[in-house]
């Protein structure tokens, strides 16, 4: 049996934590849904889309970012090595995959055009579902 040297690396699929997705889903503000479950990225993304969309384009960076960085931390705990597919048809992929286009969305928002481009070229690498479902 021979490997294939040429391939990818394999996806990474981050463990479920549906708790904060099922709060969120109930209509829980996320804020709250931060504030208990700060490793969350899913939340933050939640809270990024509402700062956004409030048109706080500053607050909604920062909590992108947070929820960005949280997410490489729990991608690394994965296995992730800096790059590879991080499929959007996984479900706890999302809150991650979410934060990286807000973060993409406010950093253009606020002139950051290097970031936005690197964010943007991260989301299509990672997920071209993803990418495409958010826009």
């Amino acid at each position: 049996m021979h490997e294939n040297l040429l391939a990818g690396p394999p996806p990474t699929h981050l463990p479920d934590d549906p708790e904060p997705r099922e709060l969120l889903a109930q209509g829980t503000p996320p804020a709250e849904v931060a504030a208990r479950y700060p490793a969350s990225s899913l939340a933050w993304a939640h809270l990024a889309d509402e700062a956004f969309e409030r048109g706080a384009a500053v607050e909604s960076y920062a909590y992108a970012r947070t929820g960005y960085h949280r997410g490489l931390d729990a991608l690394r705990r994965n296995g992730w090595k800096g790059h590879g597919p991080i499929p959007w048809e996984h479900e706890p992929n999302r809150g991650f995959l979410r934060a990286l286009h807000a973060l993409a969305r406010a950093a253009r928002a606020i002139g950051e055009q290097d970031e936005y481009e690197r964010c943007t070229q991260f989301l299509k690498d990672s997920s071209q579902t993803a990418a495409q479902t958010l826009g």
